[in-house]
């Protein structure tokens, strides 16, 4: 896919706790889509792309672009059903947000070697682009994207009965009562998000619309900022299998970031080996820690990423 026309809107962003650097808003007109693209920075200098994960924005790497101490040009996506980006009302699939990463890069770096960090959902993408034009790649961040909890076929038959069930009733968001009410909701999945940075993701992570109470009530009030069908499962099983053949073929350097507190590290504790035989897929790789984070570690310790996304790709 090929951008066709990139519109650009000036919309500064703004928090109780004034910020450092502000950004702004472009959107680019795909054939089949339209995604929200957050600059900051200047255009002159060097390109960082910063992907977002699943029920995440691309905002939300505002407190570590606030931690940055050089000047960069940082092309940050929201993906097609999350927060601007537009929302196809229908269910997704994890091979069109490749596609869209394709377009991104052709729009934003049309040649040369990128430099990519990706948390989460954006930081698998990353390293499946890495892995399928590595020509274009000069360096990979991956902040907790190291690909999800393997399958067995036998699982196919329960995902398709109930990718079909949900087909006949689409799925809902849950519905908070305000945005303090939000962001405390973060403050306790997160012990270590910070009542600012709560109430600041309240504000982009959130939306007024219809969502559910728990107790299956339909109500008006704040819910999360993305489409409700990323909250369907998809029929198609994700396969290690694939991932790890593309994995073989990244040649960059790779940075495999995690959170010291993280479920996601306490998630590959049940299944030992598969934490390390994933990152020994990379020809070039370097693992380090993050303390005091848990699996949002750009929330929890902005600061240390920065850190490092400045000390990895000089």
């Amino acid at each position: 896919m090929r951008a066709q026309k990139t519109l650009l809107r000036s919309t500064p962003i703004f928090c109780q706790k004034p910020m450092l650097h502000s950004s702004r808003s472009e959107y680019l007109d795909l054939p089949n889509i339209r995604l929200h693209i957050r600059r900051w920075g200047n255009p002159a200098a060097p390109t960082l792309f910063l992907l977002h994960g699943w029920m995440d924005v691309s905002a939300s790497f505002q407190f570590v672009v606030d931690e940055l101490q050089h000047d960069w040009n940082i092309v940050a996506p929201d993906w097609r059903g999350f927060g601007p980006s537009q929302w196809l009302n229908r269910p997704y699939f994890f091979a069109e947000h490749l596609g869209d990463m394709e377009a991104i890069v052709e729009r934003y770096a049309p040649a040369g070697k990128i430099r990519l960090a990706g948390h989460s959902m954006g930081g698998i993408l990353a390293c499946l682009y890495a892995g399928l034009r590595p020509e274009r790649v000069e360096k990979l961040m991956t902040l907790e994207g190291f690909g999800i909890a393997p399958t067995t076929p036998e699982m196919a038959p329960e995902r398709y009965r109930h990718w079909l069930d949900e087909l006949k009733q689409p799925p809902r968001m849950h519905v908070y009562p305000d945005r303090a009410a939000f962001a405390r909701r973060l403050m306790k999945t997160d012990p270590y998000l910070t009542a600012a940075r709560a109430d600041f993701l309240s504000r982009h992570l959130a939306r007024i619309g219809d969502g559910t109470t728990r107790g299956g009530e339909r109500r008006h009030g704040i819910i999360w900022n993305g489409d409700p069908w990323h909250k369907s499962a998809s029929p198609y099983l994700f396969r290690l299998e694939e991932s790890i053949a593309i994995w073989k073929l990244v040649t960059c350097p790779v940075l495999w970031v995690a959170g010291r507190q993280s479920w996601i590290v306490r998630d590959y504790a049940t299944r030992p080996g598969d934490w390390e035989a994933r990152r020994a897929c990379f020809a070039d790789v370097r693992e380090t820690w993050i303390d005091k984070a848990d699996h949002m570690l750009h929330h929890d310790q902005p600061a240390e990423v920065a850190r490092l996304i400045e000390e990895f790709f000089a």
